[in-house]
């Protein structure tokens, strides 16, 4: 079994530091990759080709030792929802995307560009805002994940920018592997979650209650047995008792 992990805007492989933990104690071989402009890679352009590069790397060097578990969270699973949904499939058994139930494109997407420049603009780049918010909504043990591969603040915008041209609705209807979407309660970008359930109906929606956007570090025992609940479907293969569980929501 492997398991790549695809990071979100500005943070980087570090955010999935309990998760690695995790996987690792239960023998599972994982990869957490670094996107262009981002953690190891800090000083790279962003690019969304170079971003769909580094994740079927990783997902084609895991296939080659098992069965790859694809989990993204907020831009890496828009990312990892449009790489998974093309015309011509990579080698994924199966798809967790978190925190991404947003088709990032008109008012929302400019909305949420203004909000990252306006805080760019503070004093610090915002940093202590940001600081202040993950100590008042983070437990200490994965309170400093987020921040620990370095913050991207220059690849912002043009990460957000390059979203706007995934063919995210296309890509759902493509999908055919065992898909979780998962949510923090609180998630701003819940927004379009009824469209990607609608397009992916055989997919489970799994709500994590009194979570934020930031749910694999703010609930990571709850994302991990998420974690466990996929793993144990890919391994009973399609027609296994964990490929006919009950959606969660």
């Amino acid at each position: 079994m492997q398991v790549v992990l695809v990071h979100g805007i500005r943070t980087s492989a570090s955010m999935w530091r309990a998760q690695v933990a995790h996987l690792e104690e239960r023998g599972i071989d994982v990869t957490a990759v670094d996107l262009p402009g981002h953690g190891t890679r800090l000083q790279e352009t962003f690019t969304i080709d170079g971003a769909f590069e580094a994740i079927d790397a990783a997902v084609r060097a895991a296939a080659e030792r098992g069965p790859v578990l694809l989990v993204g969270h907020s831009m890496g699973g828009l990312l990892a929802v449009e790489y998974v949904g093309r015309e011509d499939p990579p080698p994924v058994a199966a798809l967790i995307a978190a925190s991404c139930t947003a088709i990032p494109r008109g008012l929302g997407l400019r909305a949420y560009r203004a909000f990252a420049a306006g805080m760019n603009a503070l004093p610090g780049r915002g940093q202590r805002l940001t600081n202040a918010v993950l100590r008042a909504t983070l437990p200490l043990e994965t309170r400093s994940d987020f921040g620990a591969g370095g913050y991207a603040y220059l690849a912002q915008d043009v990460a957000l920018r390059s979203l706007s041209v995934l063919d995210l609705a296309a890509a759902l209807r493509r999908i055919r592997i065992p898909v979780w979407f998962v949510n923090g309660q609180w998630d701003q970008l819940r927004l379009h979650e009824k469209v990607f359930v609608a397009l992916v109906p055989h997919a489970e929606l799994i709500v994590v209650p009194r979570a934020t956007h930031l749910v694999t570090a703010m609930r990571p025992e709850v994302f991990n047995a998420v974690l466990g609940l996929a793993i144990a479907t890919i391994e009973a293969g399609p027609d296994g008792p964990a490929a006919n569980a009950g959606d969660a929501a």
